[in-house]
C-alpha cells in the first residue's frame, strides 16, 4: 500500500528508557540546539542592550526580559521546532507553498536577516573594537584604530567560522551558555542587589517606569523606543529562530529520524502531512512523545536566556543606576563605550575581577560571531533548495559568499557616521522584530498544517496567539521608533 501511514519513528537515547534519576540527567544531557540560539542571543544583546537599559531604567523594565523568554524563547522556537519534529518536514519545505509568487515569505525572511546582518555586525564590533583598543593601548580616543581593529576582529570570526563543523559549534556554545550563567549569576550575587525591587520588576509586566534626566535625550522624549529595541535583542534575529528546525534534523529528534525519510520526504512535498501520518491514537501519542526533546531543549533554552539577561540588566541596575541618579559619570554607558564602561560593575566587586569581566565579554560577543555564519548559511541553503529544489546548493559555498558579504556590509557601517543607536534600532525593527514577527505567524500556520491530532494543546495554541499579537505590537514601536531615529 503506497499510500499507507508510516510507523512512528523508534524512540532514542533517554527517551527509550524507563524513568530514573538518571534518566533526568541524561535529558538534560540532550540540551544542544537552544544552546546555540541562547549564545547568540546573548552576545548580541545581553552585553550591548541588556545591561543599559538597566543602567538607565533600574529594575523597573525587567519584565521586558521575561516577556521576551516567553514570547521568543520558548513559543516562536516551539512552533517552529515543533513542527519539524512532529512532520518530519522543515518549515522551508511548508511555507514555499503558501498562495502567491513561489517563496516570497522565505525571500522575505532572508532579505530582513541580511538586510540588519551589516548594522548587526556593526553594532557588536564597534564596542569590542573600543574595548579592545582600551586593553592594548589604554584610555582615550583613538579614533580610526578603533575601527581598524573592529573590522579586523570581524575578519578573524568570519575566517574560523568556515572551518567549523555544526558538532563543535553545538559543543563551544554549550560551554559559552555555562561560562555565561556561572559568570553572570556570582557576579549579581555578589554586587548584593535589591532583590525584592528586582522581583517586582521581573512581575511588574507592563509598568513603564519615569525615565530618569540621566538618560540620552531620545529615550528622555519617549521610552517606547527603548523598550521596543531591548525585548527586541533578548532572544536574538529571526534567522536563528529558522535555522532551529534544521539543527533538531541534526539530531534526529521526532520523525526527522526516520528510517524512511526520504519517502517521507517525497510524500510530504507532494501533498499535506496528513498524507503519511498515522491517525491510529497510539501511534499518535508515540509521535508527540518522541518530539519531548523539543520540549527540553527549547526550556533549558529559555531558561538561560532568561537567567542571563536578566542578570545583566539586575548587575546594570545595582551597580551603574545609582551612579546615574547621582549625576555621577553621566556621559558614560551610552555609545561605543558601553562596554568598557560597564567593567564599573565588576569593579565594583572587586578590581581584579575587572578582568573576569572582560574575558566573559569577549568570550559571548566571539560565540556570537562565530555561530552567525553558520546560521545564516544553513537558513538560505535550506531556504533555495525549497525554492529551487531542482538545484545543488552547497552549503559551504553559500556559506563562503555570505561571509564576503557581511563583512563588506559591517566595513561599510563601521566606517560610517550611523551612530550606535540608528545601528541598534535597524537591526531590532527588521531582524530581531519584525522577522520574528513573521516566523511566530508562520509558526501558528504550521501548527494548522498537521492533522488535529498532531496540533498543539489549546493553551499552548493560546500562548502562541499571545505572542504573536505581543511582537506585532513590539513591531510597530520598533518601525516607529527607527523612524524618529532617522528623521531627526
Amino acid at each position: 500500500m503506497p499510500n499507507a501511514p508510516l510507523a512512528p519513528a523508534p524512540l532514542r537515547g533517554p527517551l527509550a528508557e524507563p524513568w530514573s534519576p538518571g534518566k533526568l540527567l541524561r535529558l538534560l544531557g540532550m540540551f544542544g540546539p537552544a544552546a546555540i540560539l541562547a549564545s547568540v542571543s546573548i552576545g548580541a544583546g545581553e552585553t550591548i542592550v541588556v545591561v543599559r537599559t538597566g543602567a538607565w531604567m533600574g529594575y523597573g523594565l525587567l519584565w521586558l526580559i521575561l516577556l521576551a523568554a516567553l514570547t521568543k524563547g520558548v513559543c516562536v522556537t516551539y512552533f517552529l521546532g515543533r513542527y519539524t519534529a512532529i512532520s518530519g518536514e522543515a518549515p522551508g519545505q511548508r511555507l514555499v507553498k503558501l498562495p502567491g509568487p513561489r517563496g516570497w515569505l522565505l525571500f522575505l525572511l532572508i532579505a530582513l536577516e541580511l538586510g540588519a546582518a551589516g548594522p548587526l555586525w556593526g553594532a557588536l564590533a564597534r564596542p569590542s573594537g573600543e574595548l579592545m583598543s582600551y586593553l592594548l593601548l589604554g584610555g582615550g580616543d583613538h579614533g580610526y584604530t578603533n575601527r581598524l581593529i573592529a573590522t579586523a576582529f570581524i575578519a578573524f570570526a568570519l575566517l574560523l567560522s568556515l572551518p567549523t563543523s555544526y558538532r563543535s559549534l553545538e559543543k563551544q556554545q554549550v560551554i559559552i551558555c555555562g561560562i555565561l550563567v556561572a559568570g553572570t549569576c556570582i557576579g549579581t550575587l555578589l554586587v548584593r542587589p535589591d532583590w525584592f525591587a528586582a522581583w517586582q520588576g521581573l512581575f511588574s509586566i507592563g509598568h513603564i517606569p519615569s525615565v530618569p534626566a540621566t538618560a540620552p535625550p531620545l529615550f528622555r522624549d519617549s521610552v517606547w523606543p527603548l523598550i521596543a529595541v531591548t525585548m527586541g535583542y533578548v532572544g536574538g534575529s529571526v534567522m536563528t529562530y529558522l535555522v532551529y528546525p534544521d539543527f533538531i534534523a541534526l539530531h534526529g529528534w521526532g520523525m526527522t529520524g526516520h528510517p524512511q525519510r526520504e519517502e517521507l520526504l517525497q510524500r510530504a512535498a507532494a501533498g499535506m502531512p496528513a498524507d503519511y501520518l498515522p491517525t491510529d491514537p497510539e501511534q499518535v501519542q508515540e509521535i508527540r512523545r518522541a518530539s519531548g526533546p523539543i520540549r527540553w531543549d527549547v526550556a533549558f533554552g529559555a531558561i538561560v536566556l532568561l537567567v542571563v539577561s536578566a542578570a545583566f540588566m539586575i548587575a546594570g541596575a545595582a551597580v551603574l543606576y545609582p551612579k546615574q541618579q547621582a549625576g555621577e559619570d553621566i556621559a558614560k554607558f551610552d555609545g561605543w563605550g558601553l562596554l568598557t564602561d560597564q567593567a564599573e560593575i565588576w569593579n565594583a566587586i572587586h578590581p581584579s575581577l575587572v578582568w573576569v569581566y572582560y574575558l566573559c565579554v569577549v568570550a559571548a560577543l566571539w560565540g556570537t560571531l562565530q555561530s552567525y555564519p553558520d546560521v545564516y548559511a544553513r537558513g538560505v541553503t535550506e531556504y533555495f533548495r525549497a525554492i529551487w529544489p531542482q538545484r545543488q546548493w552547497n552549503q559551504r559555498n553559500i556559506q563562503l559568499v555570505i561571509c564576503a558579504y557581511v563583512f563588506a556590509a559591517a566595513c561599510a557601517v563601521i566606517w560610517s557616521s550611523m551612530d550606535f543607536d540608528a545601528m541598534t534600532q535597524t537591526v531590532n525593527f527588521l531582524a530581531t522584530s519584525l522577522g520574528v514577527c513573521i516566523a511566530m505567524f508562520a509558526g501558528l500556520y504550521l501548527n494548522f498544517q498537521l492533522p488535529p491530532a498532531y496540533r498543539t494543546r489549546w493553551w499552548m495554541l493560546l500562548c502562541g496567539v499571545a505572542s504573536a499579537v505581543i511582537l506585532t505590537g513590539v513591531s510597530s514601536i520598533a518601525c516607529w521608533g527607527l523612524w524618529q531615529t532617522l528623521t531627526k
